[in-house]
């Protein structure tokens, strides 16, 4: 397999992606508009090392713009549409942004940050109409579509959300190398899952293209001739459509999602075939053992975890491993390494919670103008960590307990939300959950739930009292929430991370967490 932009060239009739109202794109003419934006871009002055920052829908646009960098010695920032102007600028500013691409979707927003980082005019491109951006297409159409001079590899950095303060640009070295080399070292990626290099794959695409995930799947679909079939936001019924429609063999998703899935009334999952589906991606957080085991059920072995970060990787758990080990994330992939310790950095032993740290080989990575937190994440070995927390036990599976951000320190134990989260979705009357520490004159935290109730779930005390009858015998009850809140809708991104920080953070203000 050579990577996208050969195969392109040699089978340009093939349908490369599909976008969100159905329009589909041949490989060849994806990348003649990659190649007339290198060339635009180009002429607005861009050069190699730049960085070029878009704000897109999901679909065809974002992937021209990515796959144009990557042949270009660029780095391609995807920004989250949902942050506010000065996110969004701040953002703009780090990265170093020579241009930015966006969609007159987002006109009100972006306009704003724009003019807030103080980007030319000239260096502005819309996708419909949106103030002081010149027309995209219009400034495309007068670039010539042929493969252009002096390629060199580029790569992605993404901007992580962080627990604390502003987020910070994972970026990785340049090292002037051919992009189809690296294009073709990209479709060794999915070898990780057993996925083969065409043959009829498809993968589908149900999360925004600014997180590190969706670029790296379907970036690497695309690059191993897979077609990519996006969504313009996530729904649990049309996903199912999706993958009947287009017969999808992968896709990567959260755990959110599968317990949305599996929310849907049976008449409404049973009108789909999934058959197609072999492996059925997720990651980003804990995934409840209940729903992990309902997803099996239902879909049959092809739930496939893997374990990794913005900054690296990496675990993968087959569904083998998982139904071995119940809850593992998997065991570390080839060119990876992984070690536990202790507050002290010091090795712990298995079945011992501690700090996860990760190595990957030949990947290397700072946080971009922050030098301190690229040193404090990083230790003598090379190994890196994002502050999870887990254990691996004796056979070397890796198990998630939480992000060290999150977890609750009452009376000098430490408690893990997710595990509690993981018992309480389990009752038939929660839709959704979020545990976290709230403070505590005796214990210094205890613990709150803030519990969304499925549809037609009256949310009152007699829930709430089902639901910790629920917890008995499933969880120790130090473990147990000391206080139980509903709440219409949980704050989640459109991925379904849960956004913790707006539920927490109003009963720590002007007080010392624990951690």
């Amino acid at each position: 397999m050579s990577g996208f932009y050969k195969y392109a060239q040699a089978e340009p009739n093939f349908v490369a992606v599909v976008d969100p109202d159905g329009t589909e794109y041949a490989a060849g003419d994806l990348l003649a508009r990659a190649n007339q934006y290198v060339h635009l871009l180009r002429s607005l002055g861009l050069e190699p090392g730049d960085s070029v920052a878009a704000i897109l829908p999901n679909g065809v646009l974002p992937i021209e713009v990515y796959l144009a960098a990557l042949q270009a010695g660029w780095y391609y920032v995807p920004i989250n549409y949902r942050l506010s102007p000065p996110e969004i600028a701040y953002i703009l500013q780090d990265c170093g942004a020579k241009a930015i691409v966006s969609h007159e979707r987002y006109a009100e927003v972006i306009a704003a940050a724009a003019n807030a980082a103080d980007l030319p005019p000239g260096s502005r491109l819309a996708h419909g109409s949106i103030d002081g951006f010149q027309d995209a297409e219009l400034a495309l159409a007068s670039q010539p579509d042929t493969l252009p001079e002096n390629r060199l590899a580029g790569a992605a950095m993404h901007y992580t959300s962080g627990t604390t303060g502003r987020p910070k640009g994972v970026k990785r070295s340049l090292h002037d190398a051919d992009p189809d080399i690296m294009a073709e070292l990209f479709t060794g990626f999915f070898t990780l899952f057993g996925i083969p290099h065409r043959e009829d794959q498809v993968h589908l695409c149900t999360s925004p293209n600014y997180h590190t995930a969706v670029t790296t799947f379907a970036g690497n679909a695309l690059h191993s001739g897979h077609r990519v079939v996006f969504m313009d936001k996530w729904d649990p019924a049309e996903a199912l459509a999706q993958i009947e429609r287009h017969s999808v063999t992968h896709t990567h998703m959260v755990p959110t999602q599968f317990h949305r899935m599996l929310l849907l009334p049976e008449d409404v999952k049973s009108q789909y075939d999934v058959s197609s589906m072999r492996w059925a991606i997720h990651a980003a957080a804990p995934c409840p053992i209940d729903v992990k085991q309902k997803m099996l059920d239902w879909w049959g072995p092809v739930i496939w975890e893997y374990y990794g970060a913005t900054e690296g990787g990496g675990t993968t758990a087959t569904p083998a491993d998982w139904l071995k080990y119940p809850g593992t994330v998997g065991s570390p992939w080839p060119i990876s390494e992984l070690k536990i310790t202790d507050d002290d950095r010091l090795p712990v032993g298995p079945d011992v919670p501690g700090t996860i740290w990760m190595k990957m080989g030949g990947q290397d990575f700072e946080y971009k103008g922050d030098k301190s937190k690229t040193d404090e994440t990083h230790d003598a070995e090379g190994f890196f960590t994002v502050g999870d927390v887990g254990y691996l036990n004796a056979d070397g599976f890796l198990f998630l307990c939480d992000r060290k951000s999150d977890m609750i320190i009452a009376g000098g134990v430490n408690i893990y939300p997710a595990e509690i989260e993981g018992e309480i979705l389990a009752h038939p009357g929660v839709g959704d959950v979020a545990v976290f520490g709230i403070p505590d004159d005796d214990m210094g935290e205890q613990i709150k739930a803030v519990i969304e109730p499925v549809a037609g779930q009256a949310p009152n005390d007699e829930l709430a009292a089902s639901i910790m009858a629920h917890l008995d015998g499933r969880l120790a009850r130090f473990k147990w929430p000391r206080s139980i809140d509903f709440i219409d809708q949980l704050p989640r991104e459109p991925t379904g991370k849960l956004l913790k920080r707006q539920l927490r953070d109003p009963y720590w203000e002007g007080q010392d967490r624990a951690i």
